[in-house]
């Protein structure tokens, strides 16, 4: 690897060595310097584009050109003529400015050469092929060679520092809110040009009034073969584990054209490559976004999910994966577009774990405190220390549906609705070794087995009408309703309960001599119905300035039940104690008033205005009904600077009330898991928020250098936090408004430059963060404030390089370092990652890729892990040929588990997972 590198890095340093630069000032015919014009460079013996660029801000371009040669040189502005001169190159640096003339056609330039790059307006247009070296196989491998872009390990796209919103394949969405599907499937050899829309808003009367900065979208261009006919692919494969046979099977077809398009992908595999994790079902959104994202109040009904493990690809001991999906779009008429995704993903995972708990407790005997301080309430500390030893067994059966609608009757008048539905089925079963668990009668140790099940679904529907009257006043009606209702189901099996007599289970207590084991169960169900409407009416000044009045309002009910129950002898015994049962009617209202005023001056861009609440919250249970009606004023402002064309710092201030929703208010016991249980608080009332925001973005195509960072400070008073009581590292928990605010300050900063050869990037991330949360002694019942304080911060750096007739390495240096405070008792763990990827395209039919990454861990300065991950894939296909072979090998190290850990304010952890063996793959695929 190291060689391999050593080369790459040689050839760089010679090629750049071997060349000189042209430079220059391109201006019109009266002597401006001109913005953003082309300008290449085509060699006269070979007739091939040579280099490429663009002017700055200046009119100031530069070229790389070779020694000894003999140049066509071309720069083109939209509106004016093309002009051209011929340059030759001896051993020194050139200067030639460029003057272009006036064209009375106005027409667009046209070139003869293929640019890699092209800038119109907000979009930017790259040509696949200027960038692709033969080695990749799916719009992810072309996306990372792209200037600006960047496909993190889960598929998501960042174009200049900012999350790509939506991926789109010949103008129509593709499965519209998640990328990962887009980056993982579609064939790169079907990729013409990627256009990045920035600043895109989905409906165009709307752009003139809204603020669209961070939205940013992909459009794929298909290459001309790929229009109106199928294309994809069908990949089949056979392999042995360590022990066993492995299969893979993923078929996918493609079919665009003007009038519709359909998608058709599946995969069945146990390599552990899953298309579509548990983390992806519960964070895919469907494009539907949270509906009080800009009027100040944070109210989102919360996700009772059975707290799954959710791993990384091929980070589990055994994954089985089934998959399928279909994406369509079909245009009725010129102004209706109808378009919908169905998803299945149905997985099989086993999991090993170890895991080590530190503890930090309150409430034990001070005869073994040696640091307590009778005179100190405040040092009453203690450590206690918990492994365990998980073996788990998941089953998920995920599916997800849309349907969409937009009808642009004029350019006056949209019309959308979409309906978006998730389903599942999911169910895992845990059992626990613990050092806490207890011997039976026959000094045995009795694992703790527990089961979580649930079945929900929610359906989210969305109805958007944009209305213009004329260039003065334009409305927008947006409406959103949500239905859900789930029903997790968890049950316990252990030796011990310690909060068993919270429970008022008339099991006898084991510990007394009865090895009869505790067997508890619990119900839940939660039903959920929120609407959301707001009316937005702009009155549009002039084209500088514009007042934004909305009205709107949420309205939510949720309806909260459970109860819990035991086994005795084989008999299920309700427990019918007030302080197991739960029956809760929870309504929360918002009507809110806003209004908005934003200008433009010079450079300046001022947007602020406040809304005016009315909250009114009300939940019934334990035969009383509890209100809480008040009224509040939030303001928020930002300013946009304007540096240059692709130069911007940007200031807000928000102020935002937050709401928890009916988990937090049902007061009757609810089981977290075996050794922790929650009781919540009907009398929680609203948090404040104070958030402040710092931005700064430049993308220089000039020089290609694309450099964000962000400062951002959070405030939080009356947090909704939580208040723990101690048996052991067993936990009663319940929430309160804390007294105390916490605060959070994170600085993120990335600085990326591409050079023809290869792109460089370093970045970090820091956090620091202020938090608390209450104990209770469960001896004195004295409740005590614990301040935990934590320290995070990661740093990124990546060389990567882009040859056509080379081989290329990626290689780069990822550490982060988390350090915690909770209650006085520090923890820091280090994790330093460097890694290599490798790929060669040689005897032009072969193509060698392998990926490296190591990790080391460490605990207060001391090694505690180490491991490393390997994979290499050997392809063969003829030219011109349809089919593909493969042989493939993963985790060719063997290495047996990978470390994780975090800490929160009750412990620090440290995990250890078992993963999937070496796996030797043989695969054919066949291309459409």
């Amino acid at each position: 690897m190291k060689k391999l590198l050593f080369l790459a890095i040689l050839m760089a340093t010679l090629a750049i060595n071997a060349q000189i630069t042209l430079k220059g000032v391109v201006k019109d015919s009266i002597g401006n310097p001109l913005e953003m014009a082309n300008v290449i460079a085509i060699n006269q013996t070979t007739k091939k584009l040579d280099s490429y660029g663009f002017t700055d801000s200046k009119g100031n371009y530069k070229l790389n050109l070779t020694q000894n040669s003999t140049y066509k040189i071309q720069a083109s502005y939209i509106g004016l003529k093309t002009t051209e001169l011929v340059v030759e190159t001896q051993e020194n640096n050139l200067t030639k400015d460029i003057s272009l003339e006036g064209d009375d056609s106005l027409d667009e330039v046209n070139i003869t050469y293929k640019m890699p790059v092209t800038v119109k307006g907000d979009t930017i247009v790259y040509d696949a092929d200027s960038f692709k070296s033969g080695t990749e196989k799916k719009l992810g491998d072309v996306l990372n060679k792209l200037p600006g872009v960047e496909v993190n390990d889960d598929g998501e796209i960042e174009v200049e520092g900012k999350t790509v919103k939506k991926v789109m394949v010949e103008g129509k969405d593709f499965f519209d809110g998640d990328s990962k599907i887009a980056t993982k499937n579609i064939p790169a050899n079907a990729i013409d040009k990627v256009q990045v829309l920035k600043n895109h808003s989905e409906v165009g009367q709307m752009s003139r009034v809204t603020d669209n900065e961070d939205n940013v979208v992909i459009n794929i261009k298909l290459k001309e073969g790929k229009k109106n006919f199928w294309f994809g692919e069908v990949s089949a494969g056979l392999g042995m584990g360590m022990n066993d046979s492995r299969y893979l099977a993923h078929p996918k077809l493609f079919y665009y054209s003007p009038k519709y398009s359909l998608n058709i992908i599946t995969d069945v595999n146990n390599i552990g490559e899953v298309p579509f994790t548990m983390r992806d079902y519960f964070k895919f959104t469907g494009g539907f976004r949270q509906f009080g994202d800009g009027n100040g109040t944070n109210f989102n009904v919360g996700s009772n999910d059975i707290a799954f493990l959710t791993l990384r690809n091929n980070r589990a001991k055994e994954i089985e994966s089934k998959f399928g999906a279909l994406n369509f779009s079909y245009s009725p008429k010129k102004n209706w577009d109808i378009s919908g995704f169905a998803i299945y993903s149905g997985n099989k995972t086993d999991m090993e774990e170890a895991t080590n708990r530190v503890y930090s407790n309150a409430g034990v005997d001070k005869d073994n405190l040696p640091q307590y301080d009778a005179n100190d309430p405040s040092s009453r500390k203690f450590i206690d220390t918990e492994e365990t030893q998980d073996i788990t067994n998941q089953k998920s059966d995920l599916g997800l549906f849309k349907l969409s609608s937009s009808y642009k009757a004029n350019v006056n008048n949209q019309l959308d609705y979409d309906i978006f539905a998730k389903v599942s089925k999911q169910q895992q079963l845990q059992s626990t070794l613990s050092t806490r668990t207890y011997l039976n009668a026959d000094d045995e140790v009795v694992p703790i087995n527990q089961v979580s099940e649930q079945s929900p679904f929610s359906i989210n529907q969305n109805l958007n009408y944009y209305y213009t009257l004329n260039d003065k006043n334009i409305f927008a009606l947006e409406a959103q309703h949500l239905w859900q209702d789930e029903d997790p189901f968890y049950n316990a099996e252990l030796e011990k309960l310690s909060f068993y007599n919270l429970l008022s289970l008339t099991n006898v207590n084991p510990n007394a001599g009865d090895s009869n084991l505790f067997d508890v169960s619990q119900n839940k169900r939660i039903k959920t119905n929120k609407f959301d409407a707001k009316l937005d009416y702009y009155y549009v000044i002039n084209p500088k300035s514009n007042l934004n009045v909305t009205l709107g309002s949420t309205l939510s009910n949720q309806q909260f039940n459970s109860n819990i129950f035991e086994i005795l002898e084989g008999n299920k015994n309700n427990i019918v104690a007030s302080s197991t049962i739960n029956d809760v009617d929870f309504s929360f209202n918002d009507l809110y008033l806003g209004l908005h005023y934003k200008f433009i001056t010079g450079i300046f861009t001022f947007n602020q205005g406040f809304t005016l609440h009315n909250y009114v919250s009300k939940n019934t249970q334990l035969g009383s009904v509890y209100k809480n009606d008040f009224t509040k004023l939030l303001p928020d402002a930002s300013v946009k600077i304007s540096l240059k064309k692709s130069e911007t710092l940007r200031l807000s201030y928000a102020m935002q009330t937050s709401f928890t929703d009916v988990n937090q208010l049902a007061e009757g016991f609810v089981f977290n898991n075996y050794n922790s249980v929650y009781s919540g608080n009907r009398e929680l009332e609203n948090s404040l928020y104070h958030n402040i925001n710092l931005n700064y973005f430049s993308f220089n195509m000039f020089n290609y250098t694309n450099v964000f960072g962000s400062i951002n400070y959070s405030k939080r008073i009356d947090e909704i936090k939580s208040n723990t009581a101690f048996i052991d590292v067993n936990q009663v928990r319940t929430s309160i408004n804390s007294a105390f605010p916490d605060e959070t300050i994170s600085a993120r900063a990335n600085f990326q430059k591409s050079f023809r050869k290869f792109k460089v990037r370093v970045g970090g991330n820091v956090t620091y963060a202020k938090s608390n949360s209450l104990l209770t002694d469960r001896q004195t019942n004295e409740v005590r404030n614990r301040l935990a304080k934590t320290f995070s911060h990661s740093y990124t750096s990546k060389f990567s390089t882009n040859f056509k007739n080379a081989p290329n390495v990626d290689v780069g240096y990822n550490v982060s370092i988390n350090n915690s405070n909770i209650g006085g008792v520090e923890n820091t763990f280090t994790t330093h990652s460097p890694y290599i990827n490798f790929d060669a395209f040689f005897l032009k039919e072969f193509i060698f890729t392998s990926k490296y990454t190591y990790n080391k861990v460490l605990n207060d300065g001391r090694t505690i892990d180490s491991y490393g991950f390997l994979r290499a894939d050997l392809t063969y296909q003829k030219k011109d040929s349809k089919w593909e072979y493969k042989v493939g090998v993963t985790n060719l190290l063997n290495s047996t588990g990978l470390n994780q850990n975090s800490s929160n304010d009750i412990f620090v952890s440290n995990s250890t997972y078992v993963i999937q063996p070496r796996i030797a793959m043989f695969t054919v695929k066949y291309n459409l």
